[in-house]
C-alpha cells in the first residue's frame, strides 16, 4: 500500500508544474535570448542554478540564445597585463593592446566557461563571437561629452546582424553562447561592443519572444532612490519618458528593451540576476519578477 503522506508532500510540486502549463504551451518553439551580466556572472551558485535555467528552457521546448559580456573579469585581466582602465561616457576605452585582453577574456575565459557549465546537462552550449559568420557587425562608436565627439578607441556601434549561424544551431537543437565582439565593417580589425546592446539587436534580428537581461536590481525602480517599488510593467512609450532619469548603468539594458520591443520582440524582461532561477520564475510562473517592457498598443486598442 503506498504511503499517503509521500503523495501529499509531493502535491505541492504537482501544482507547480500545472502553474507552469499555461506558460510552457505559450513558449513552446519560441526564441528567448538572454544577456548573462552582473553577479550571476562571479557567484559560482548563482552561475549554476544559471545554467540549469538555461537547460531547462530548452527541454521545455524554448529556444534560448545566450549573450555575455564580462566587464569584472575584463578588468581583473587588463590590471594583470598592466593596463589601465578608463572611461569615458560610461563606456570602457579600449585601446589595441586592451582589445587583444577583452577578446581574449571574452571568448577563452568568460564564455567557455559557460559553455562548459550547459554542457554539464549534455552536448548542447556552442560558443560563437559576433565575428563569427558576420554575426555581428560594427563601425567605430564615438560618443559625445559635451557636445564634442571622443575617442574611446576599439568600441563598436553595431551597424549590421547575420543571424545565419545562430538559426542553424538553434535548429540543430543547440544553445548558442554568444560573446560580445564585433567584426569591424571598414577596417579589418575587431570592436568591443555593450553586450546589452548587442542582446537587444540580436533578439530583434531573431524575431525572439523575449529578451531578458540579468542584473544587480530588482528591476526597474518607480521612484529611486525615495522608492524601492519595482515597476512591473511598463510600455516602450513609458519607458523612452523615463530614460533620461535612470541611473549610467540601468542606461544600456533599458535602450536594449526598447529597441527589442520596437523592433519586433514581444516582452523585454530585465530581472535580478541575484536570485537563483530568477529566469524560470520570470517565465512559468503567473507572478513572475522584474520589469517587463511592452510595445505600445495600436492606435485606437485600450492600454
Amino acid at each position: 500500500m503506498t504511503n499517503p503522506t509521500r503523495k501529499h508532500t509531493a502535491l505541492p510540486k504537482a501544482q507547480i508544474l500545472i502553474e507552469a502549463l499555461p506558460w510552457l504551451v505559450r513558449h513552446n518553439g519560441k526564441t528567448v535570448v538572454i544577456k548573462f551580466g552582473g553577479n550571476a556572472m562571479v557567484d559560482e551558485d548563482l552561475k549554476a542554478a544559471f545554467a540549469q535555467d538555461v537547460v531547462f528552457l530548452h527541454h521545455a521546448g524554448l529556444k534560448p540564445v545566450v549573450v555575455h559580456g564580462g566587464g569584472p573579469q575584463i578588468s581583473a585581466a587588463l590590471d594583470k597585463h598592466g593596463i589601465v582602465s578608463e572611461f569615458k561616457a560610461g563606456l570602457r576605452v579600449t585601446t589595441e593592446d586592451a582589445m587583444d585582453v577583452v577578446r581574449m577574456v571574452l571568448a577563452g575565459q568568460v564564455q567557455r566557461e559557460l559553455v562548459n557549465l550547459l554542457n554539464q546537462h549534455g552536448p548542447l552550449a556552442v560558443g560563437l563571437t559576433g565575428e563569427d559568420a558576420h554575426t555581428i557587425t560594427a563601425t567605430k562608436h564615438q560618443p559625445e561629452i559635451d557636445g564634442e565627439p571622443v575617442d574611446i578607441g576599439r568600441v563598436g556601434e553595431i551597424t549590421e546582424i547575420d543571424t545565419g549561424a545562430i538559426e542553424a544551431l538553434l535548429a540543430d537543437g543547440r544553445i548558442p553562447v554568444v560573446s560580445s565582439i564585433a567584426r569591424s565593417q571598414d577596417d579589418g580589425h575587431v570592436y568591443n561592443v555593450n553586450a546589452d546592446t548587442a542582446a537587444a539587436a540580436l533578439a530583434a534580428a531573431l524575431g525572439a519572444e523575449t529578451l531578458m537581461v540579468l542584473t544587480d536590481v530588482e528591476g526597474l525602480y518607480e521612484d529611486w532612490p525615495r522608492s524601492d517599488e519595482v515597476i512591473s510593467r511598463l510600455t516602450a512609450s513609458q519607458l523612452e519618458k523615463l530614460l533620461p532619469e535612470l541611473s549610467s548603468g540601468m542606461v544600456p539594458k533599458m535602450e536594449g528593451c526598447l529597441h527589442a520591443v520596437r523592433n519586433g520582440v514581444t516582452t523585454a524582461r530585465v530581472i535580478d540576476g541575484r536570485v537563483q532561477h530568477s529566469i524560470l520564475l520570470e517565465i512559468f510562473t503567473d507572478e513572475g519578477i522584474g520589469t517587463m517592457v511592452v510595445p505600445d498598443a495600436p492606435e485606437g486598442d485600450a492600454q
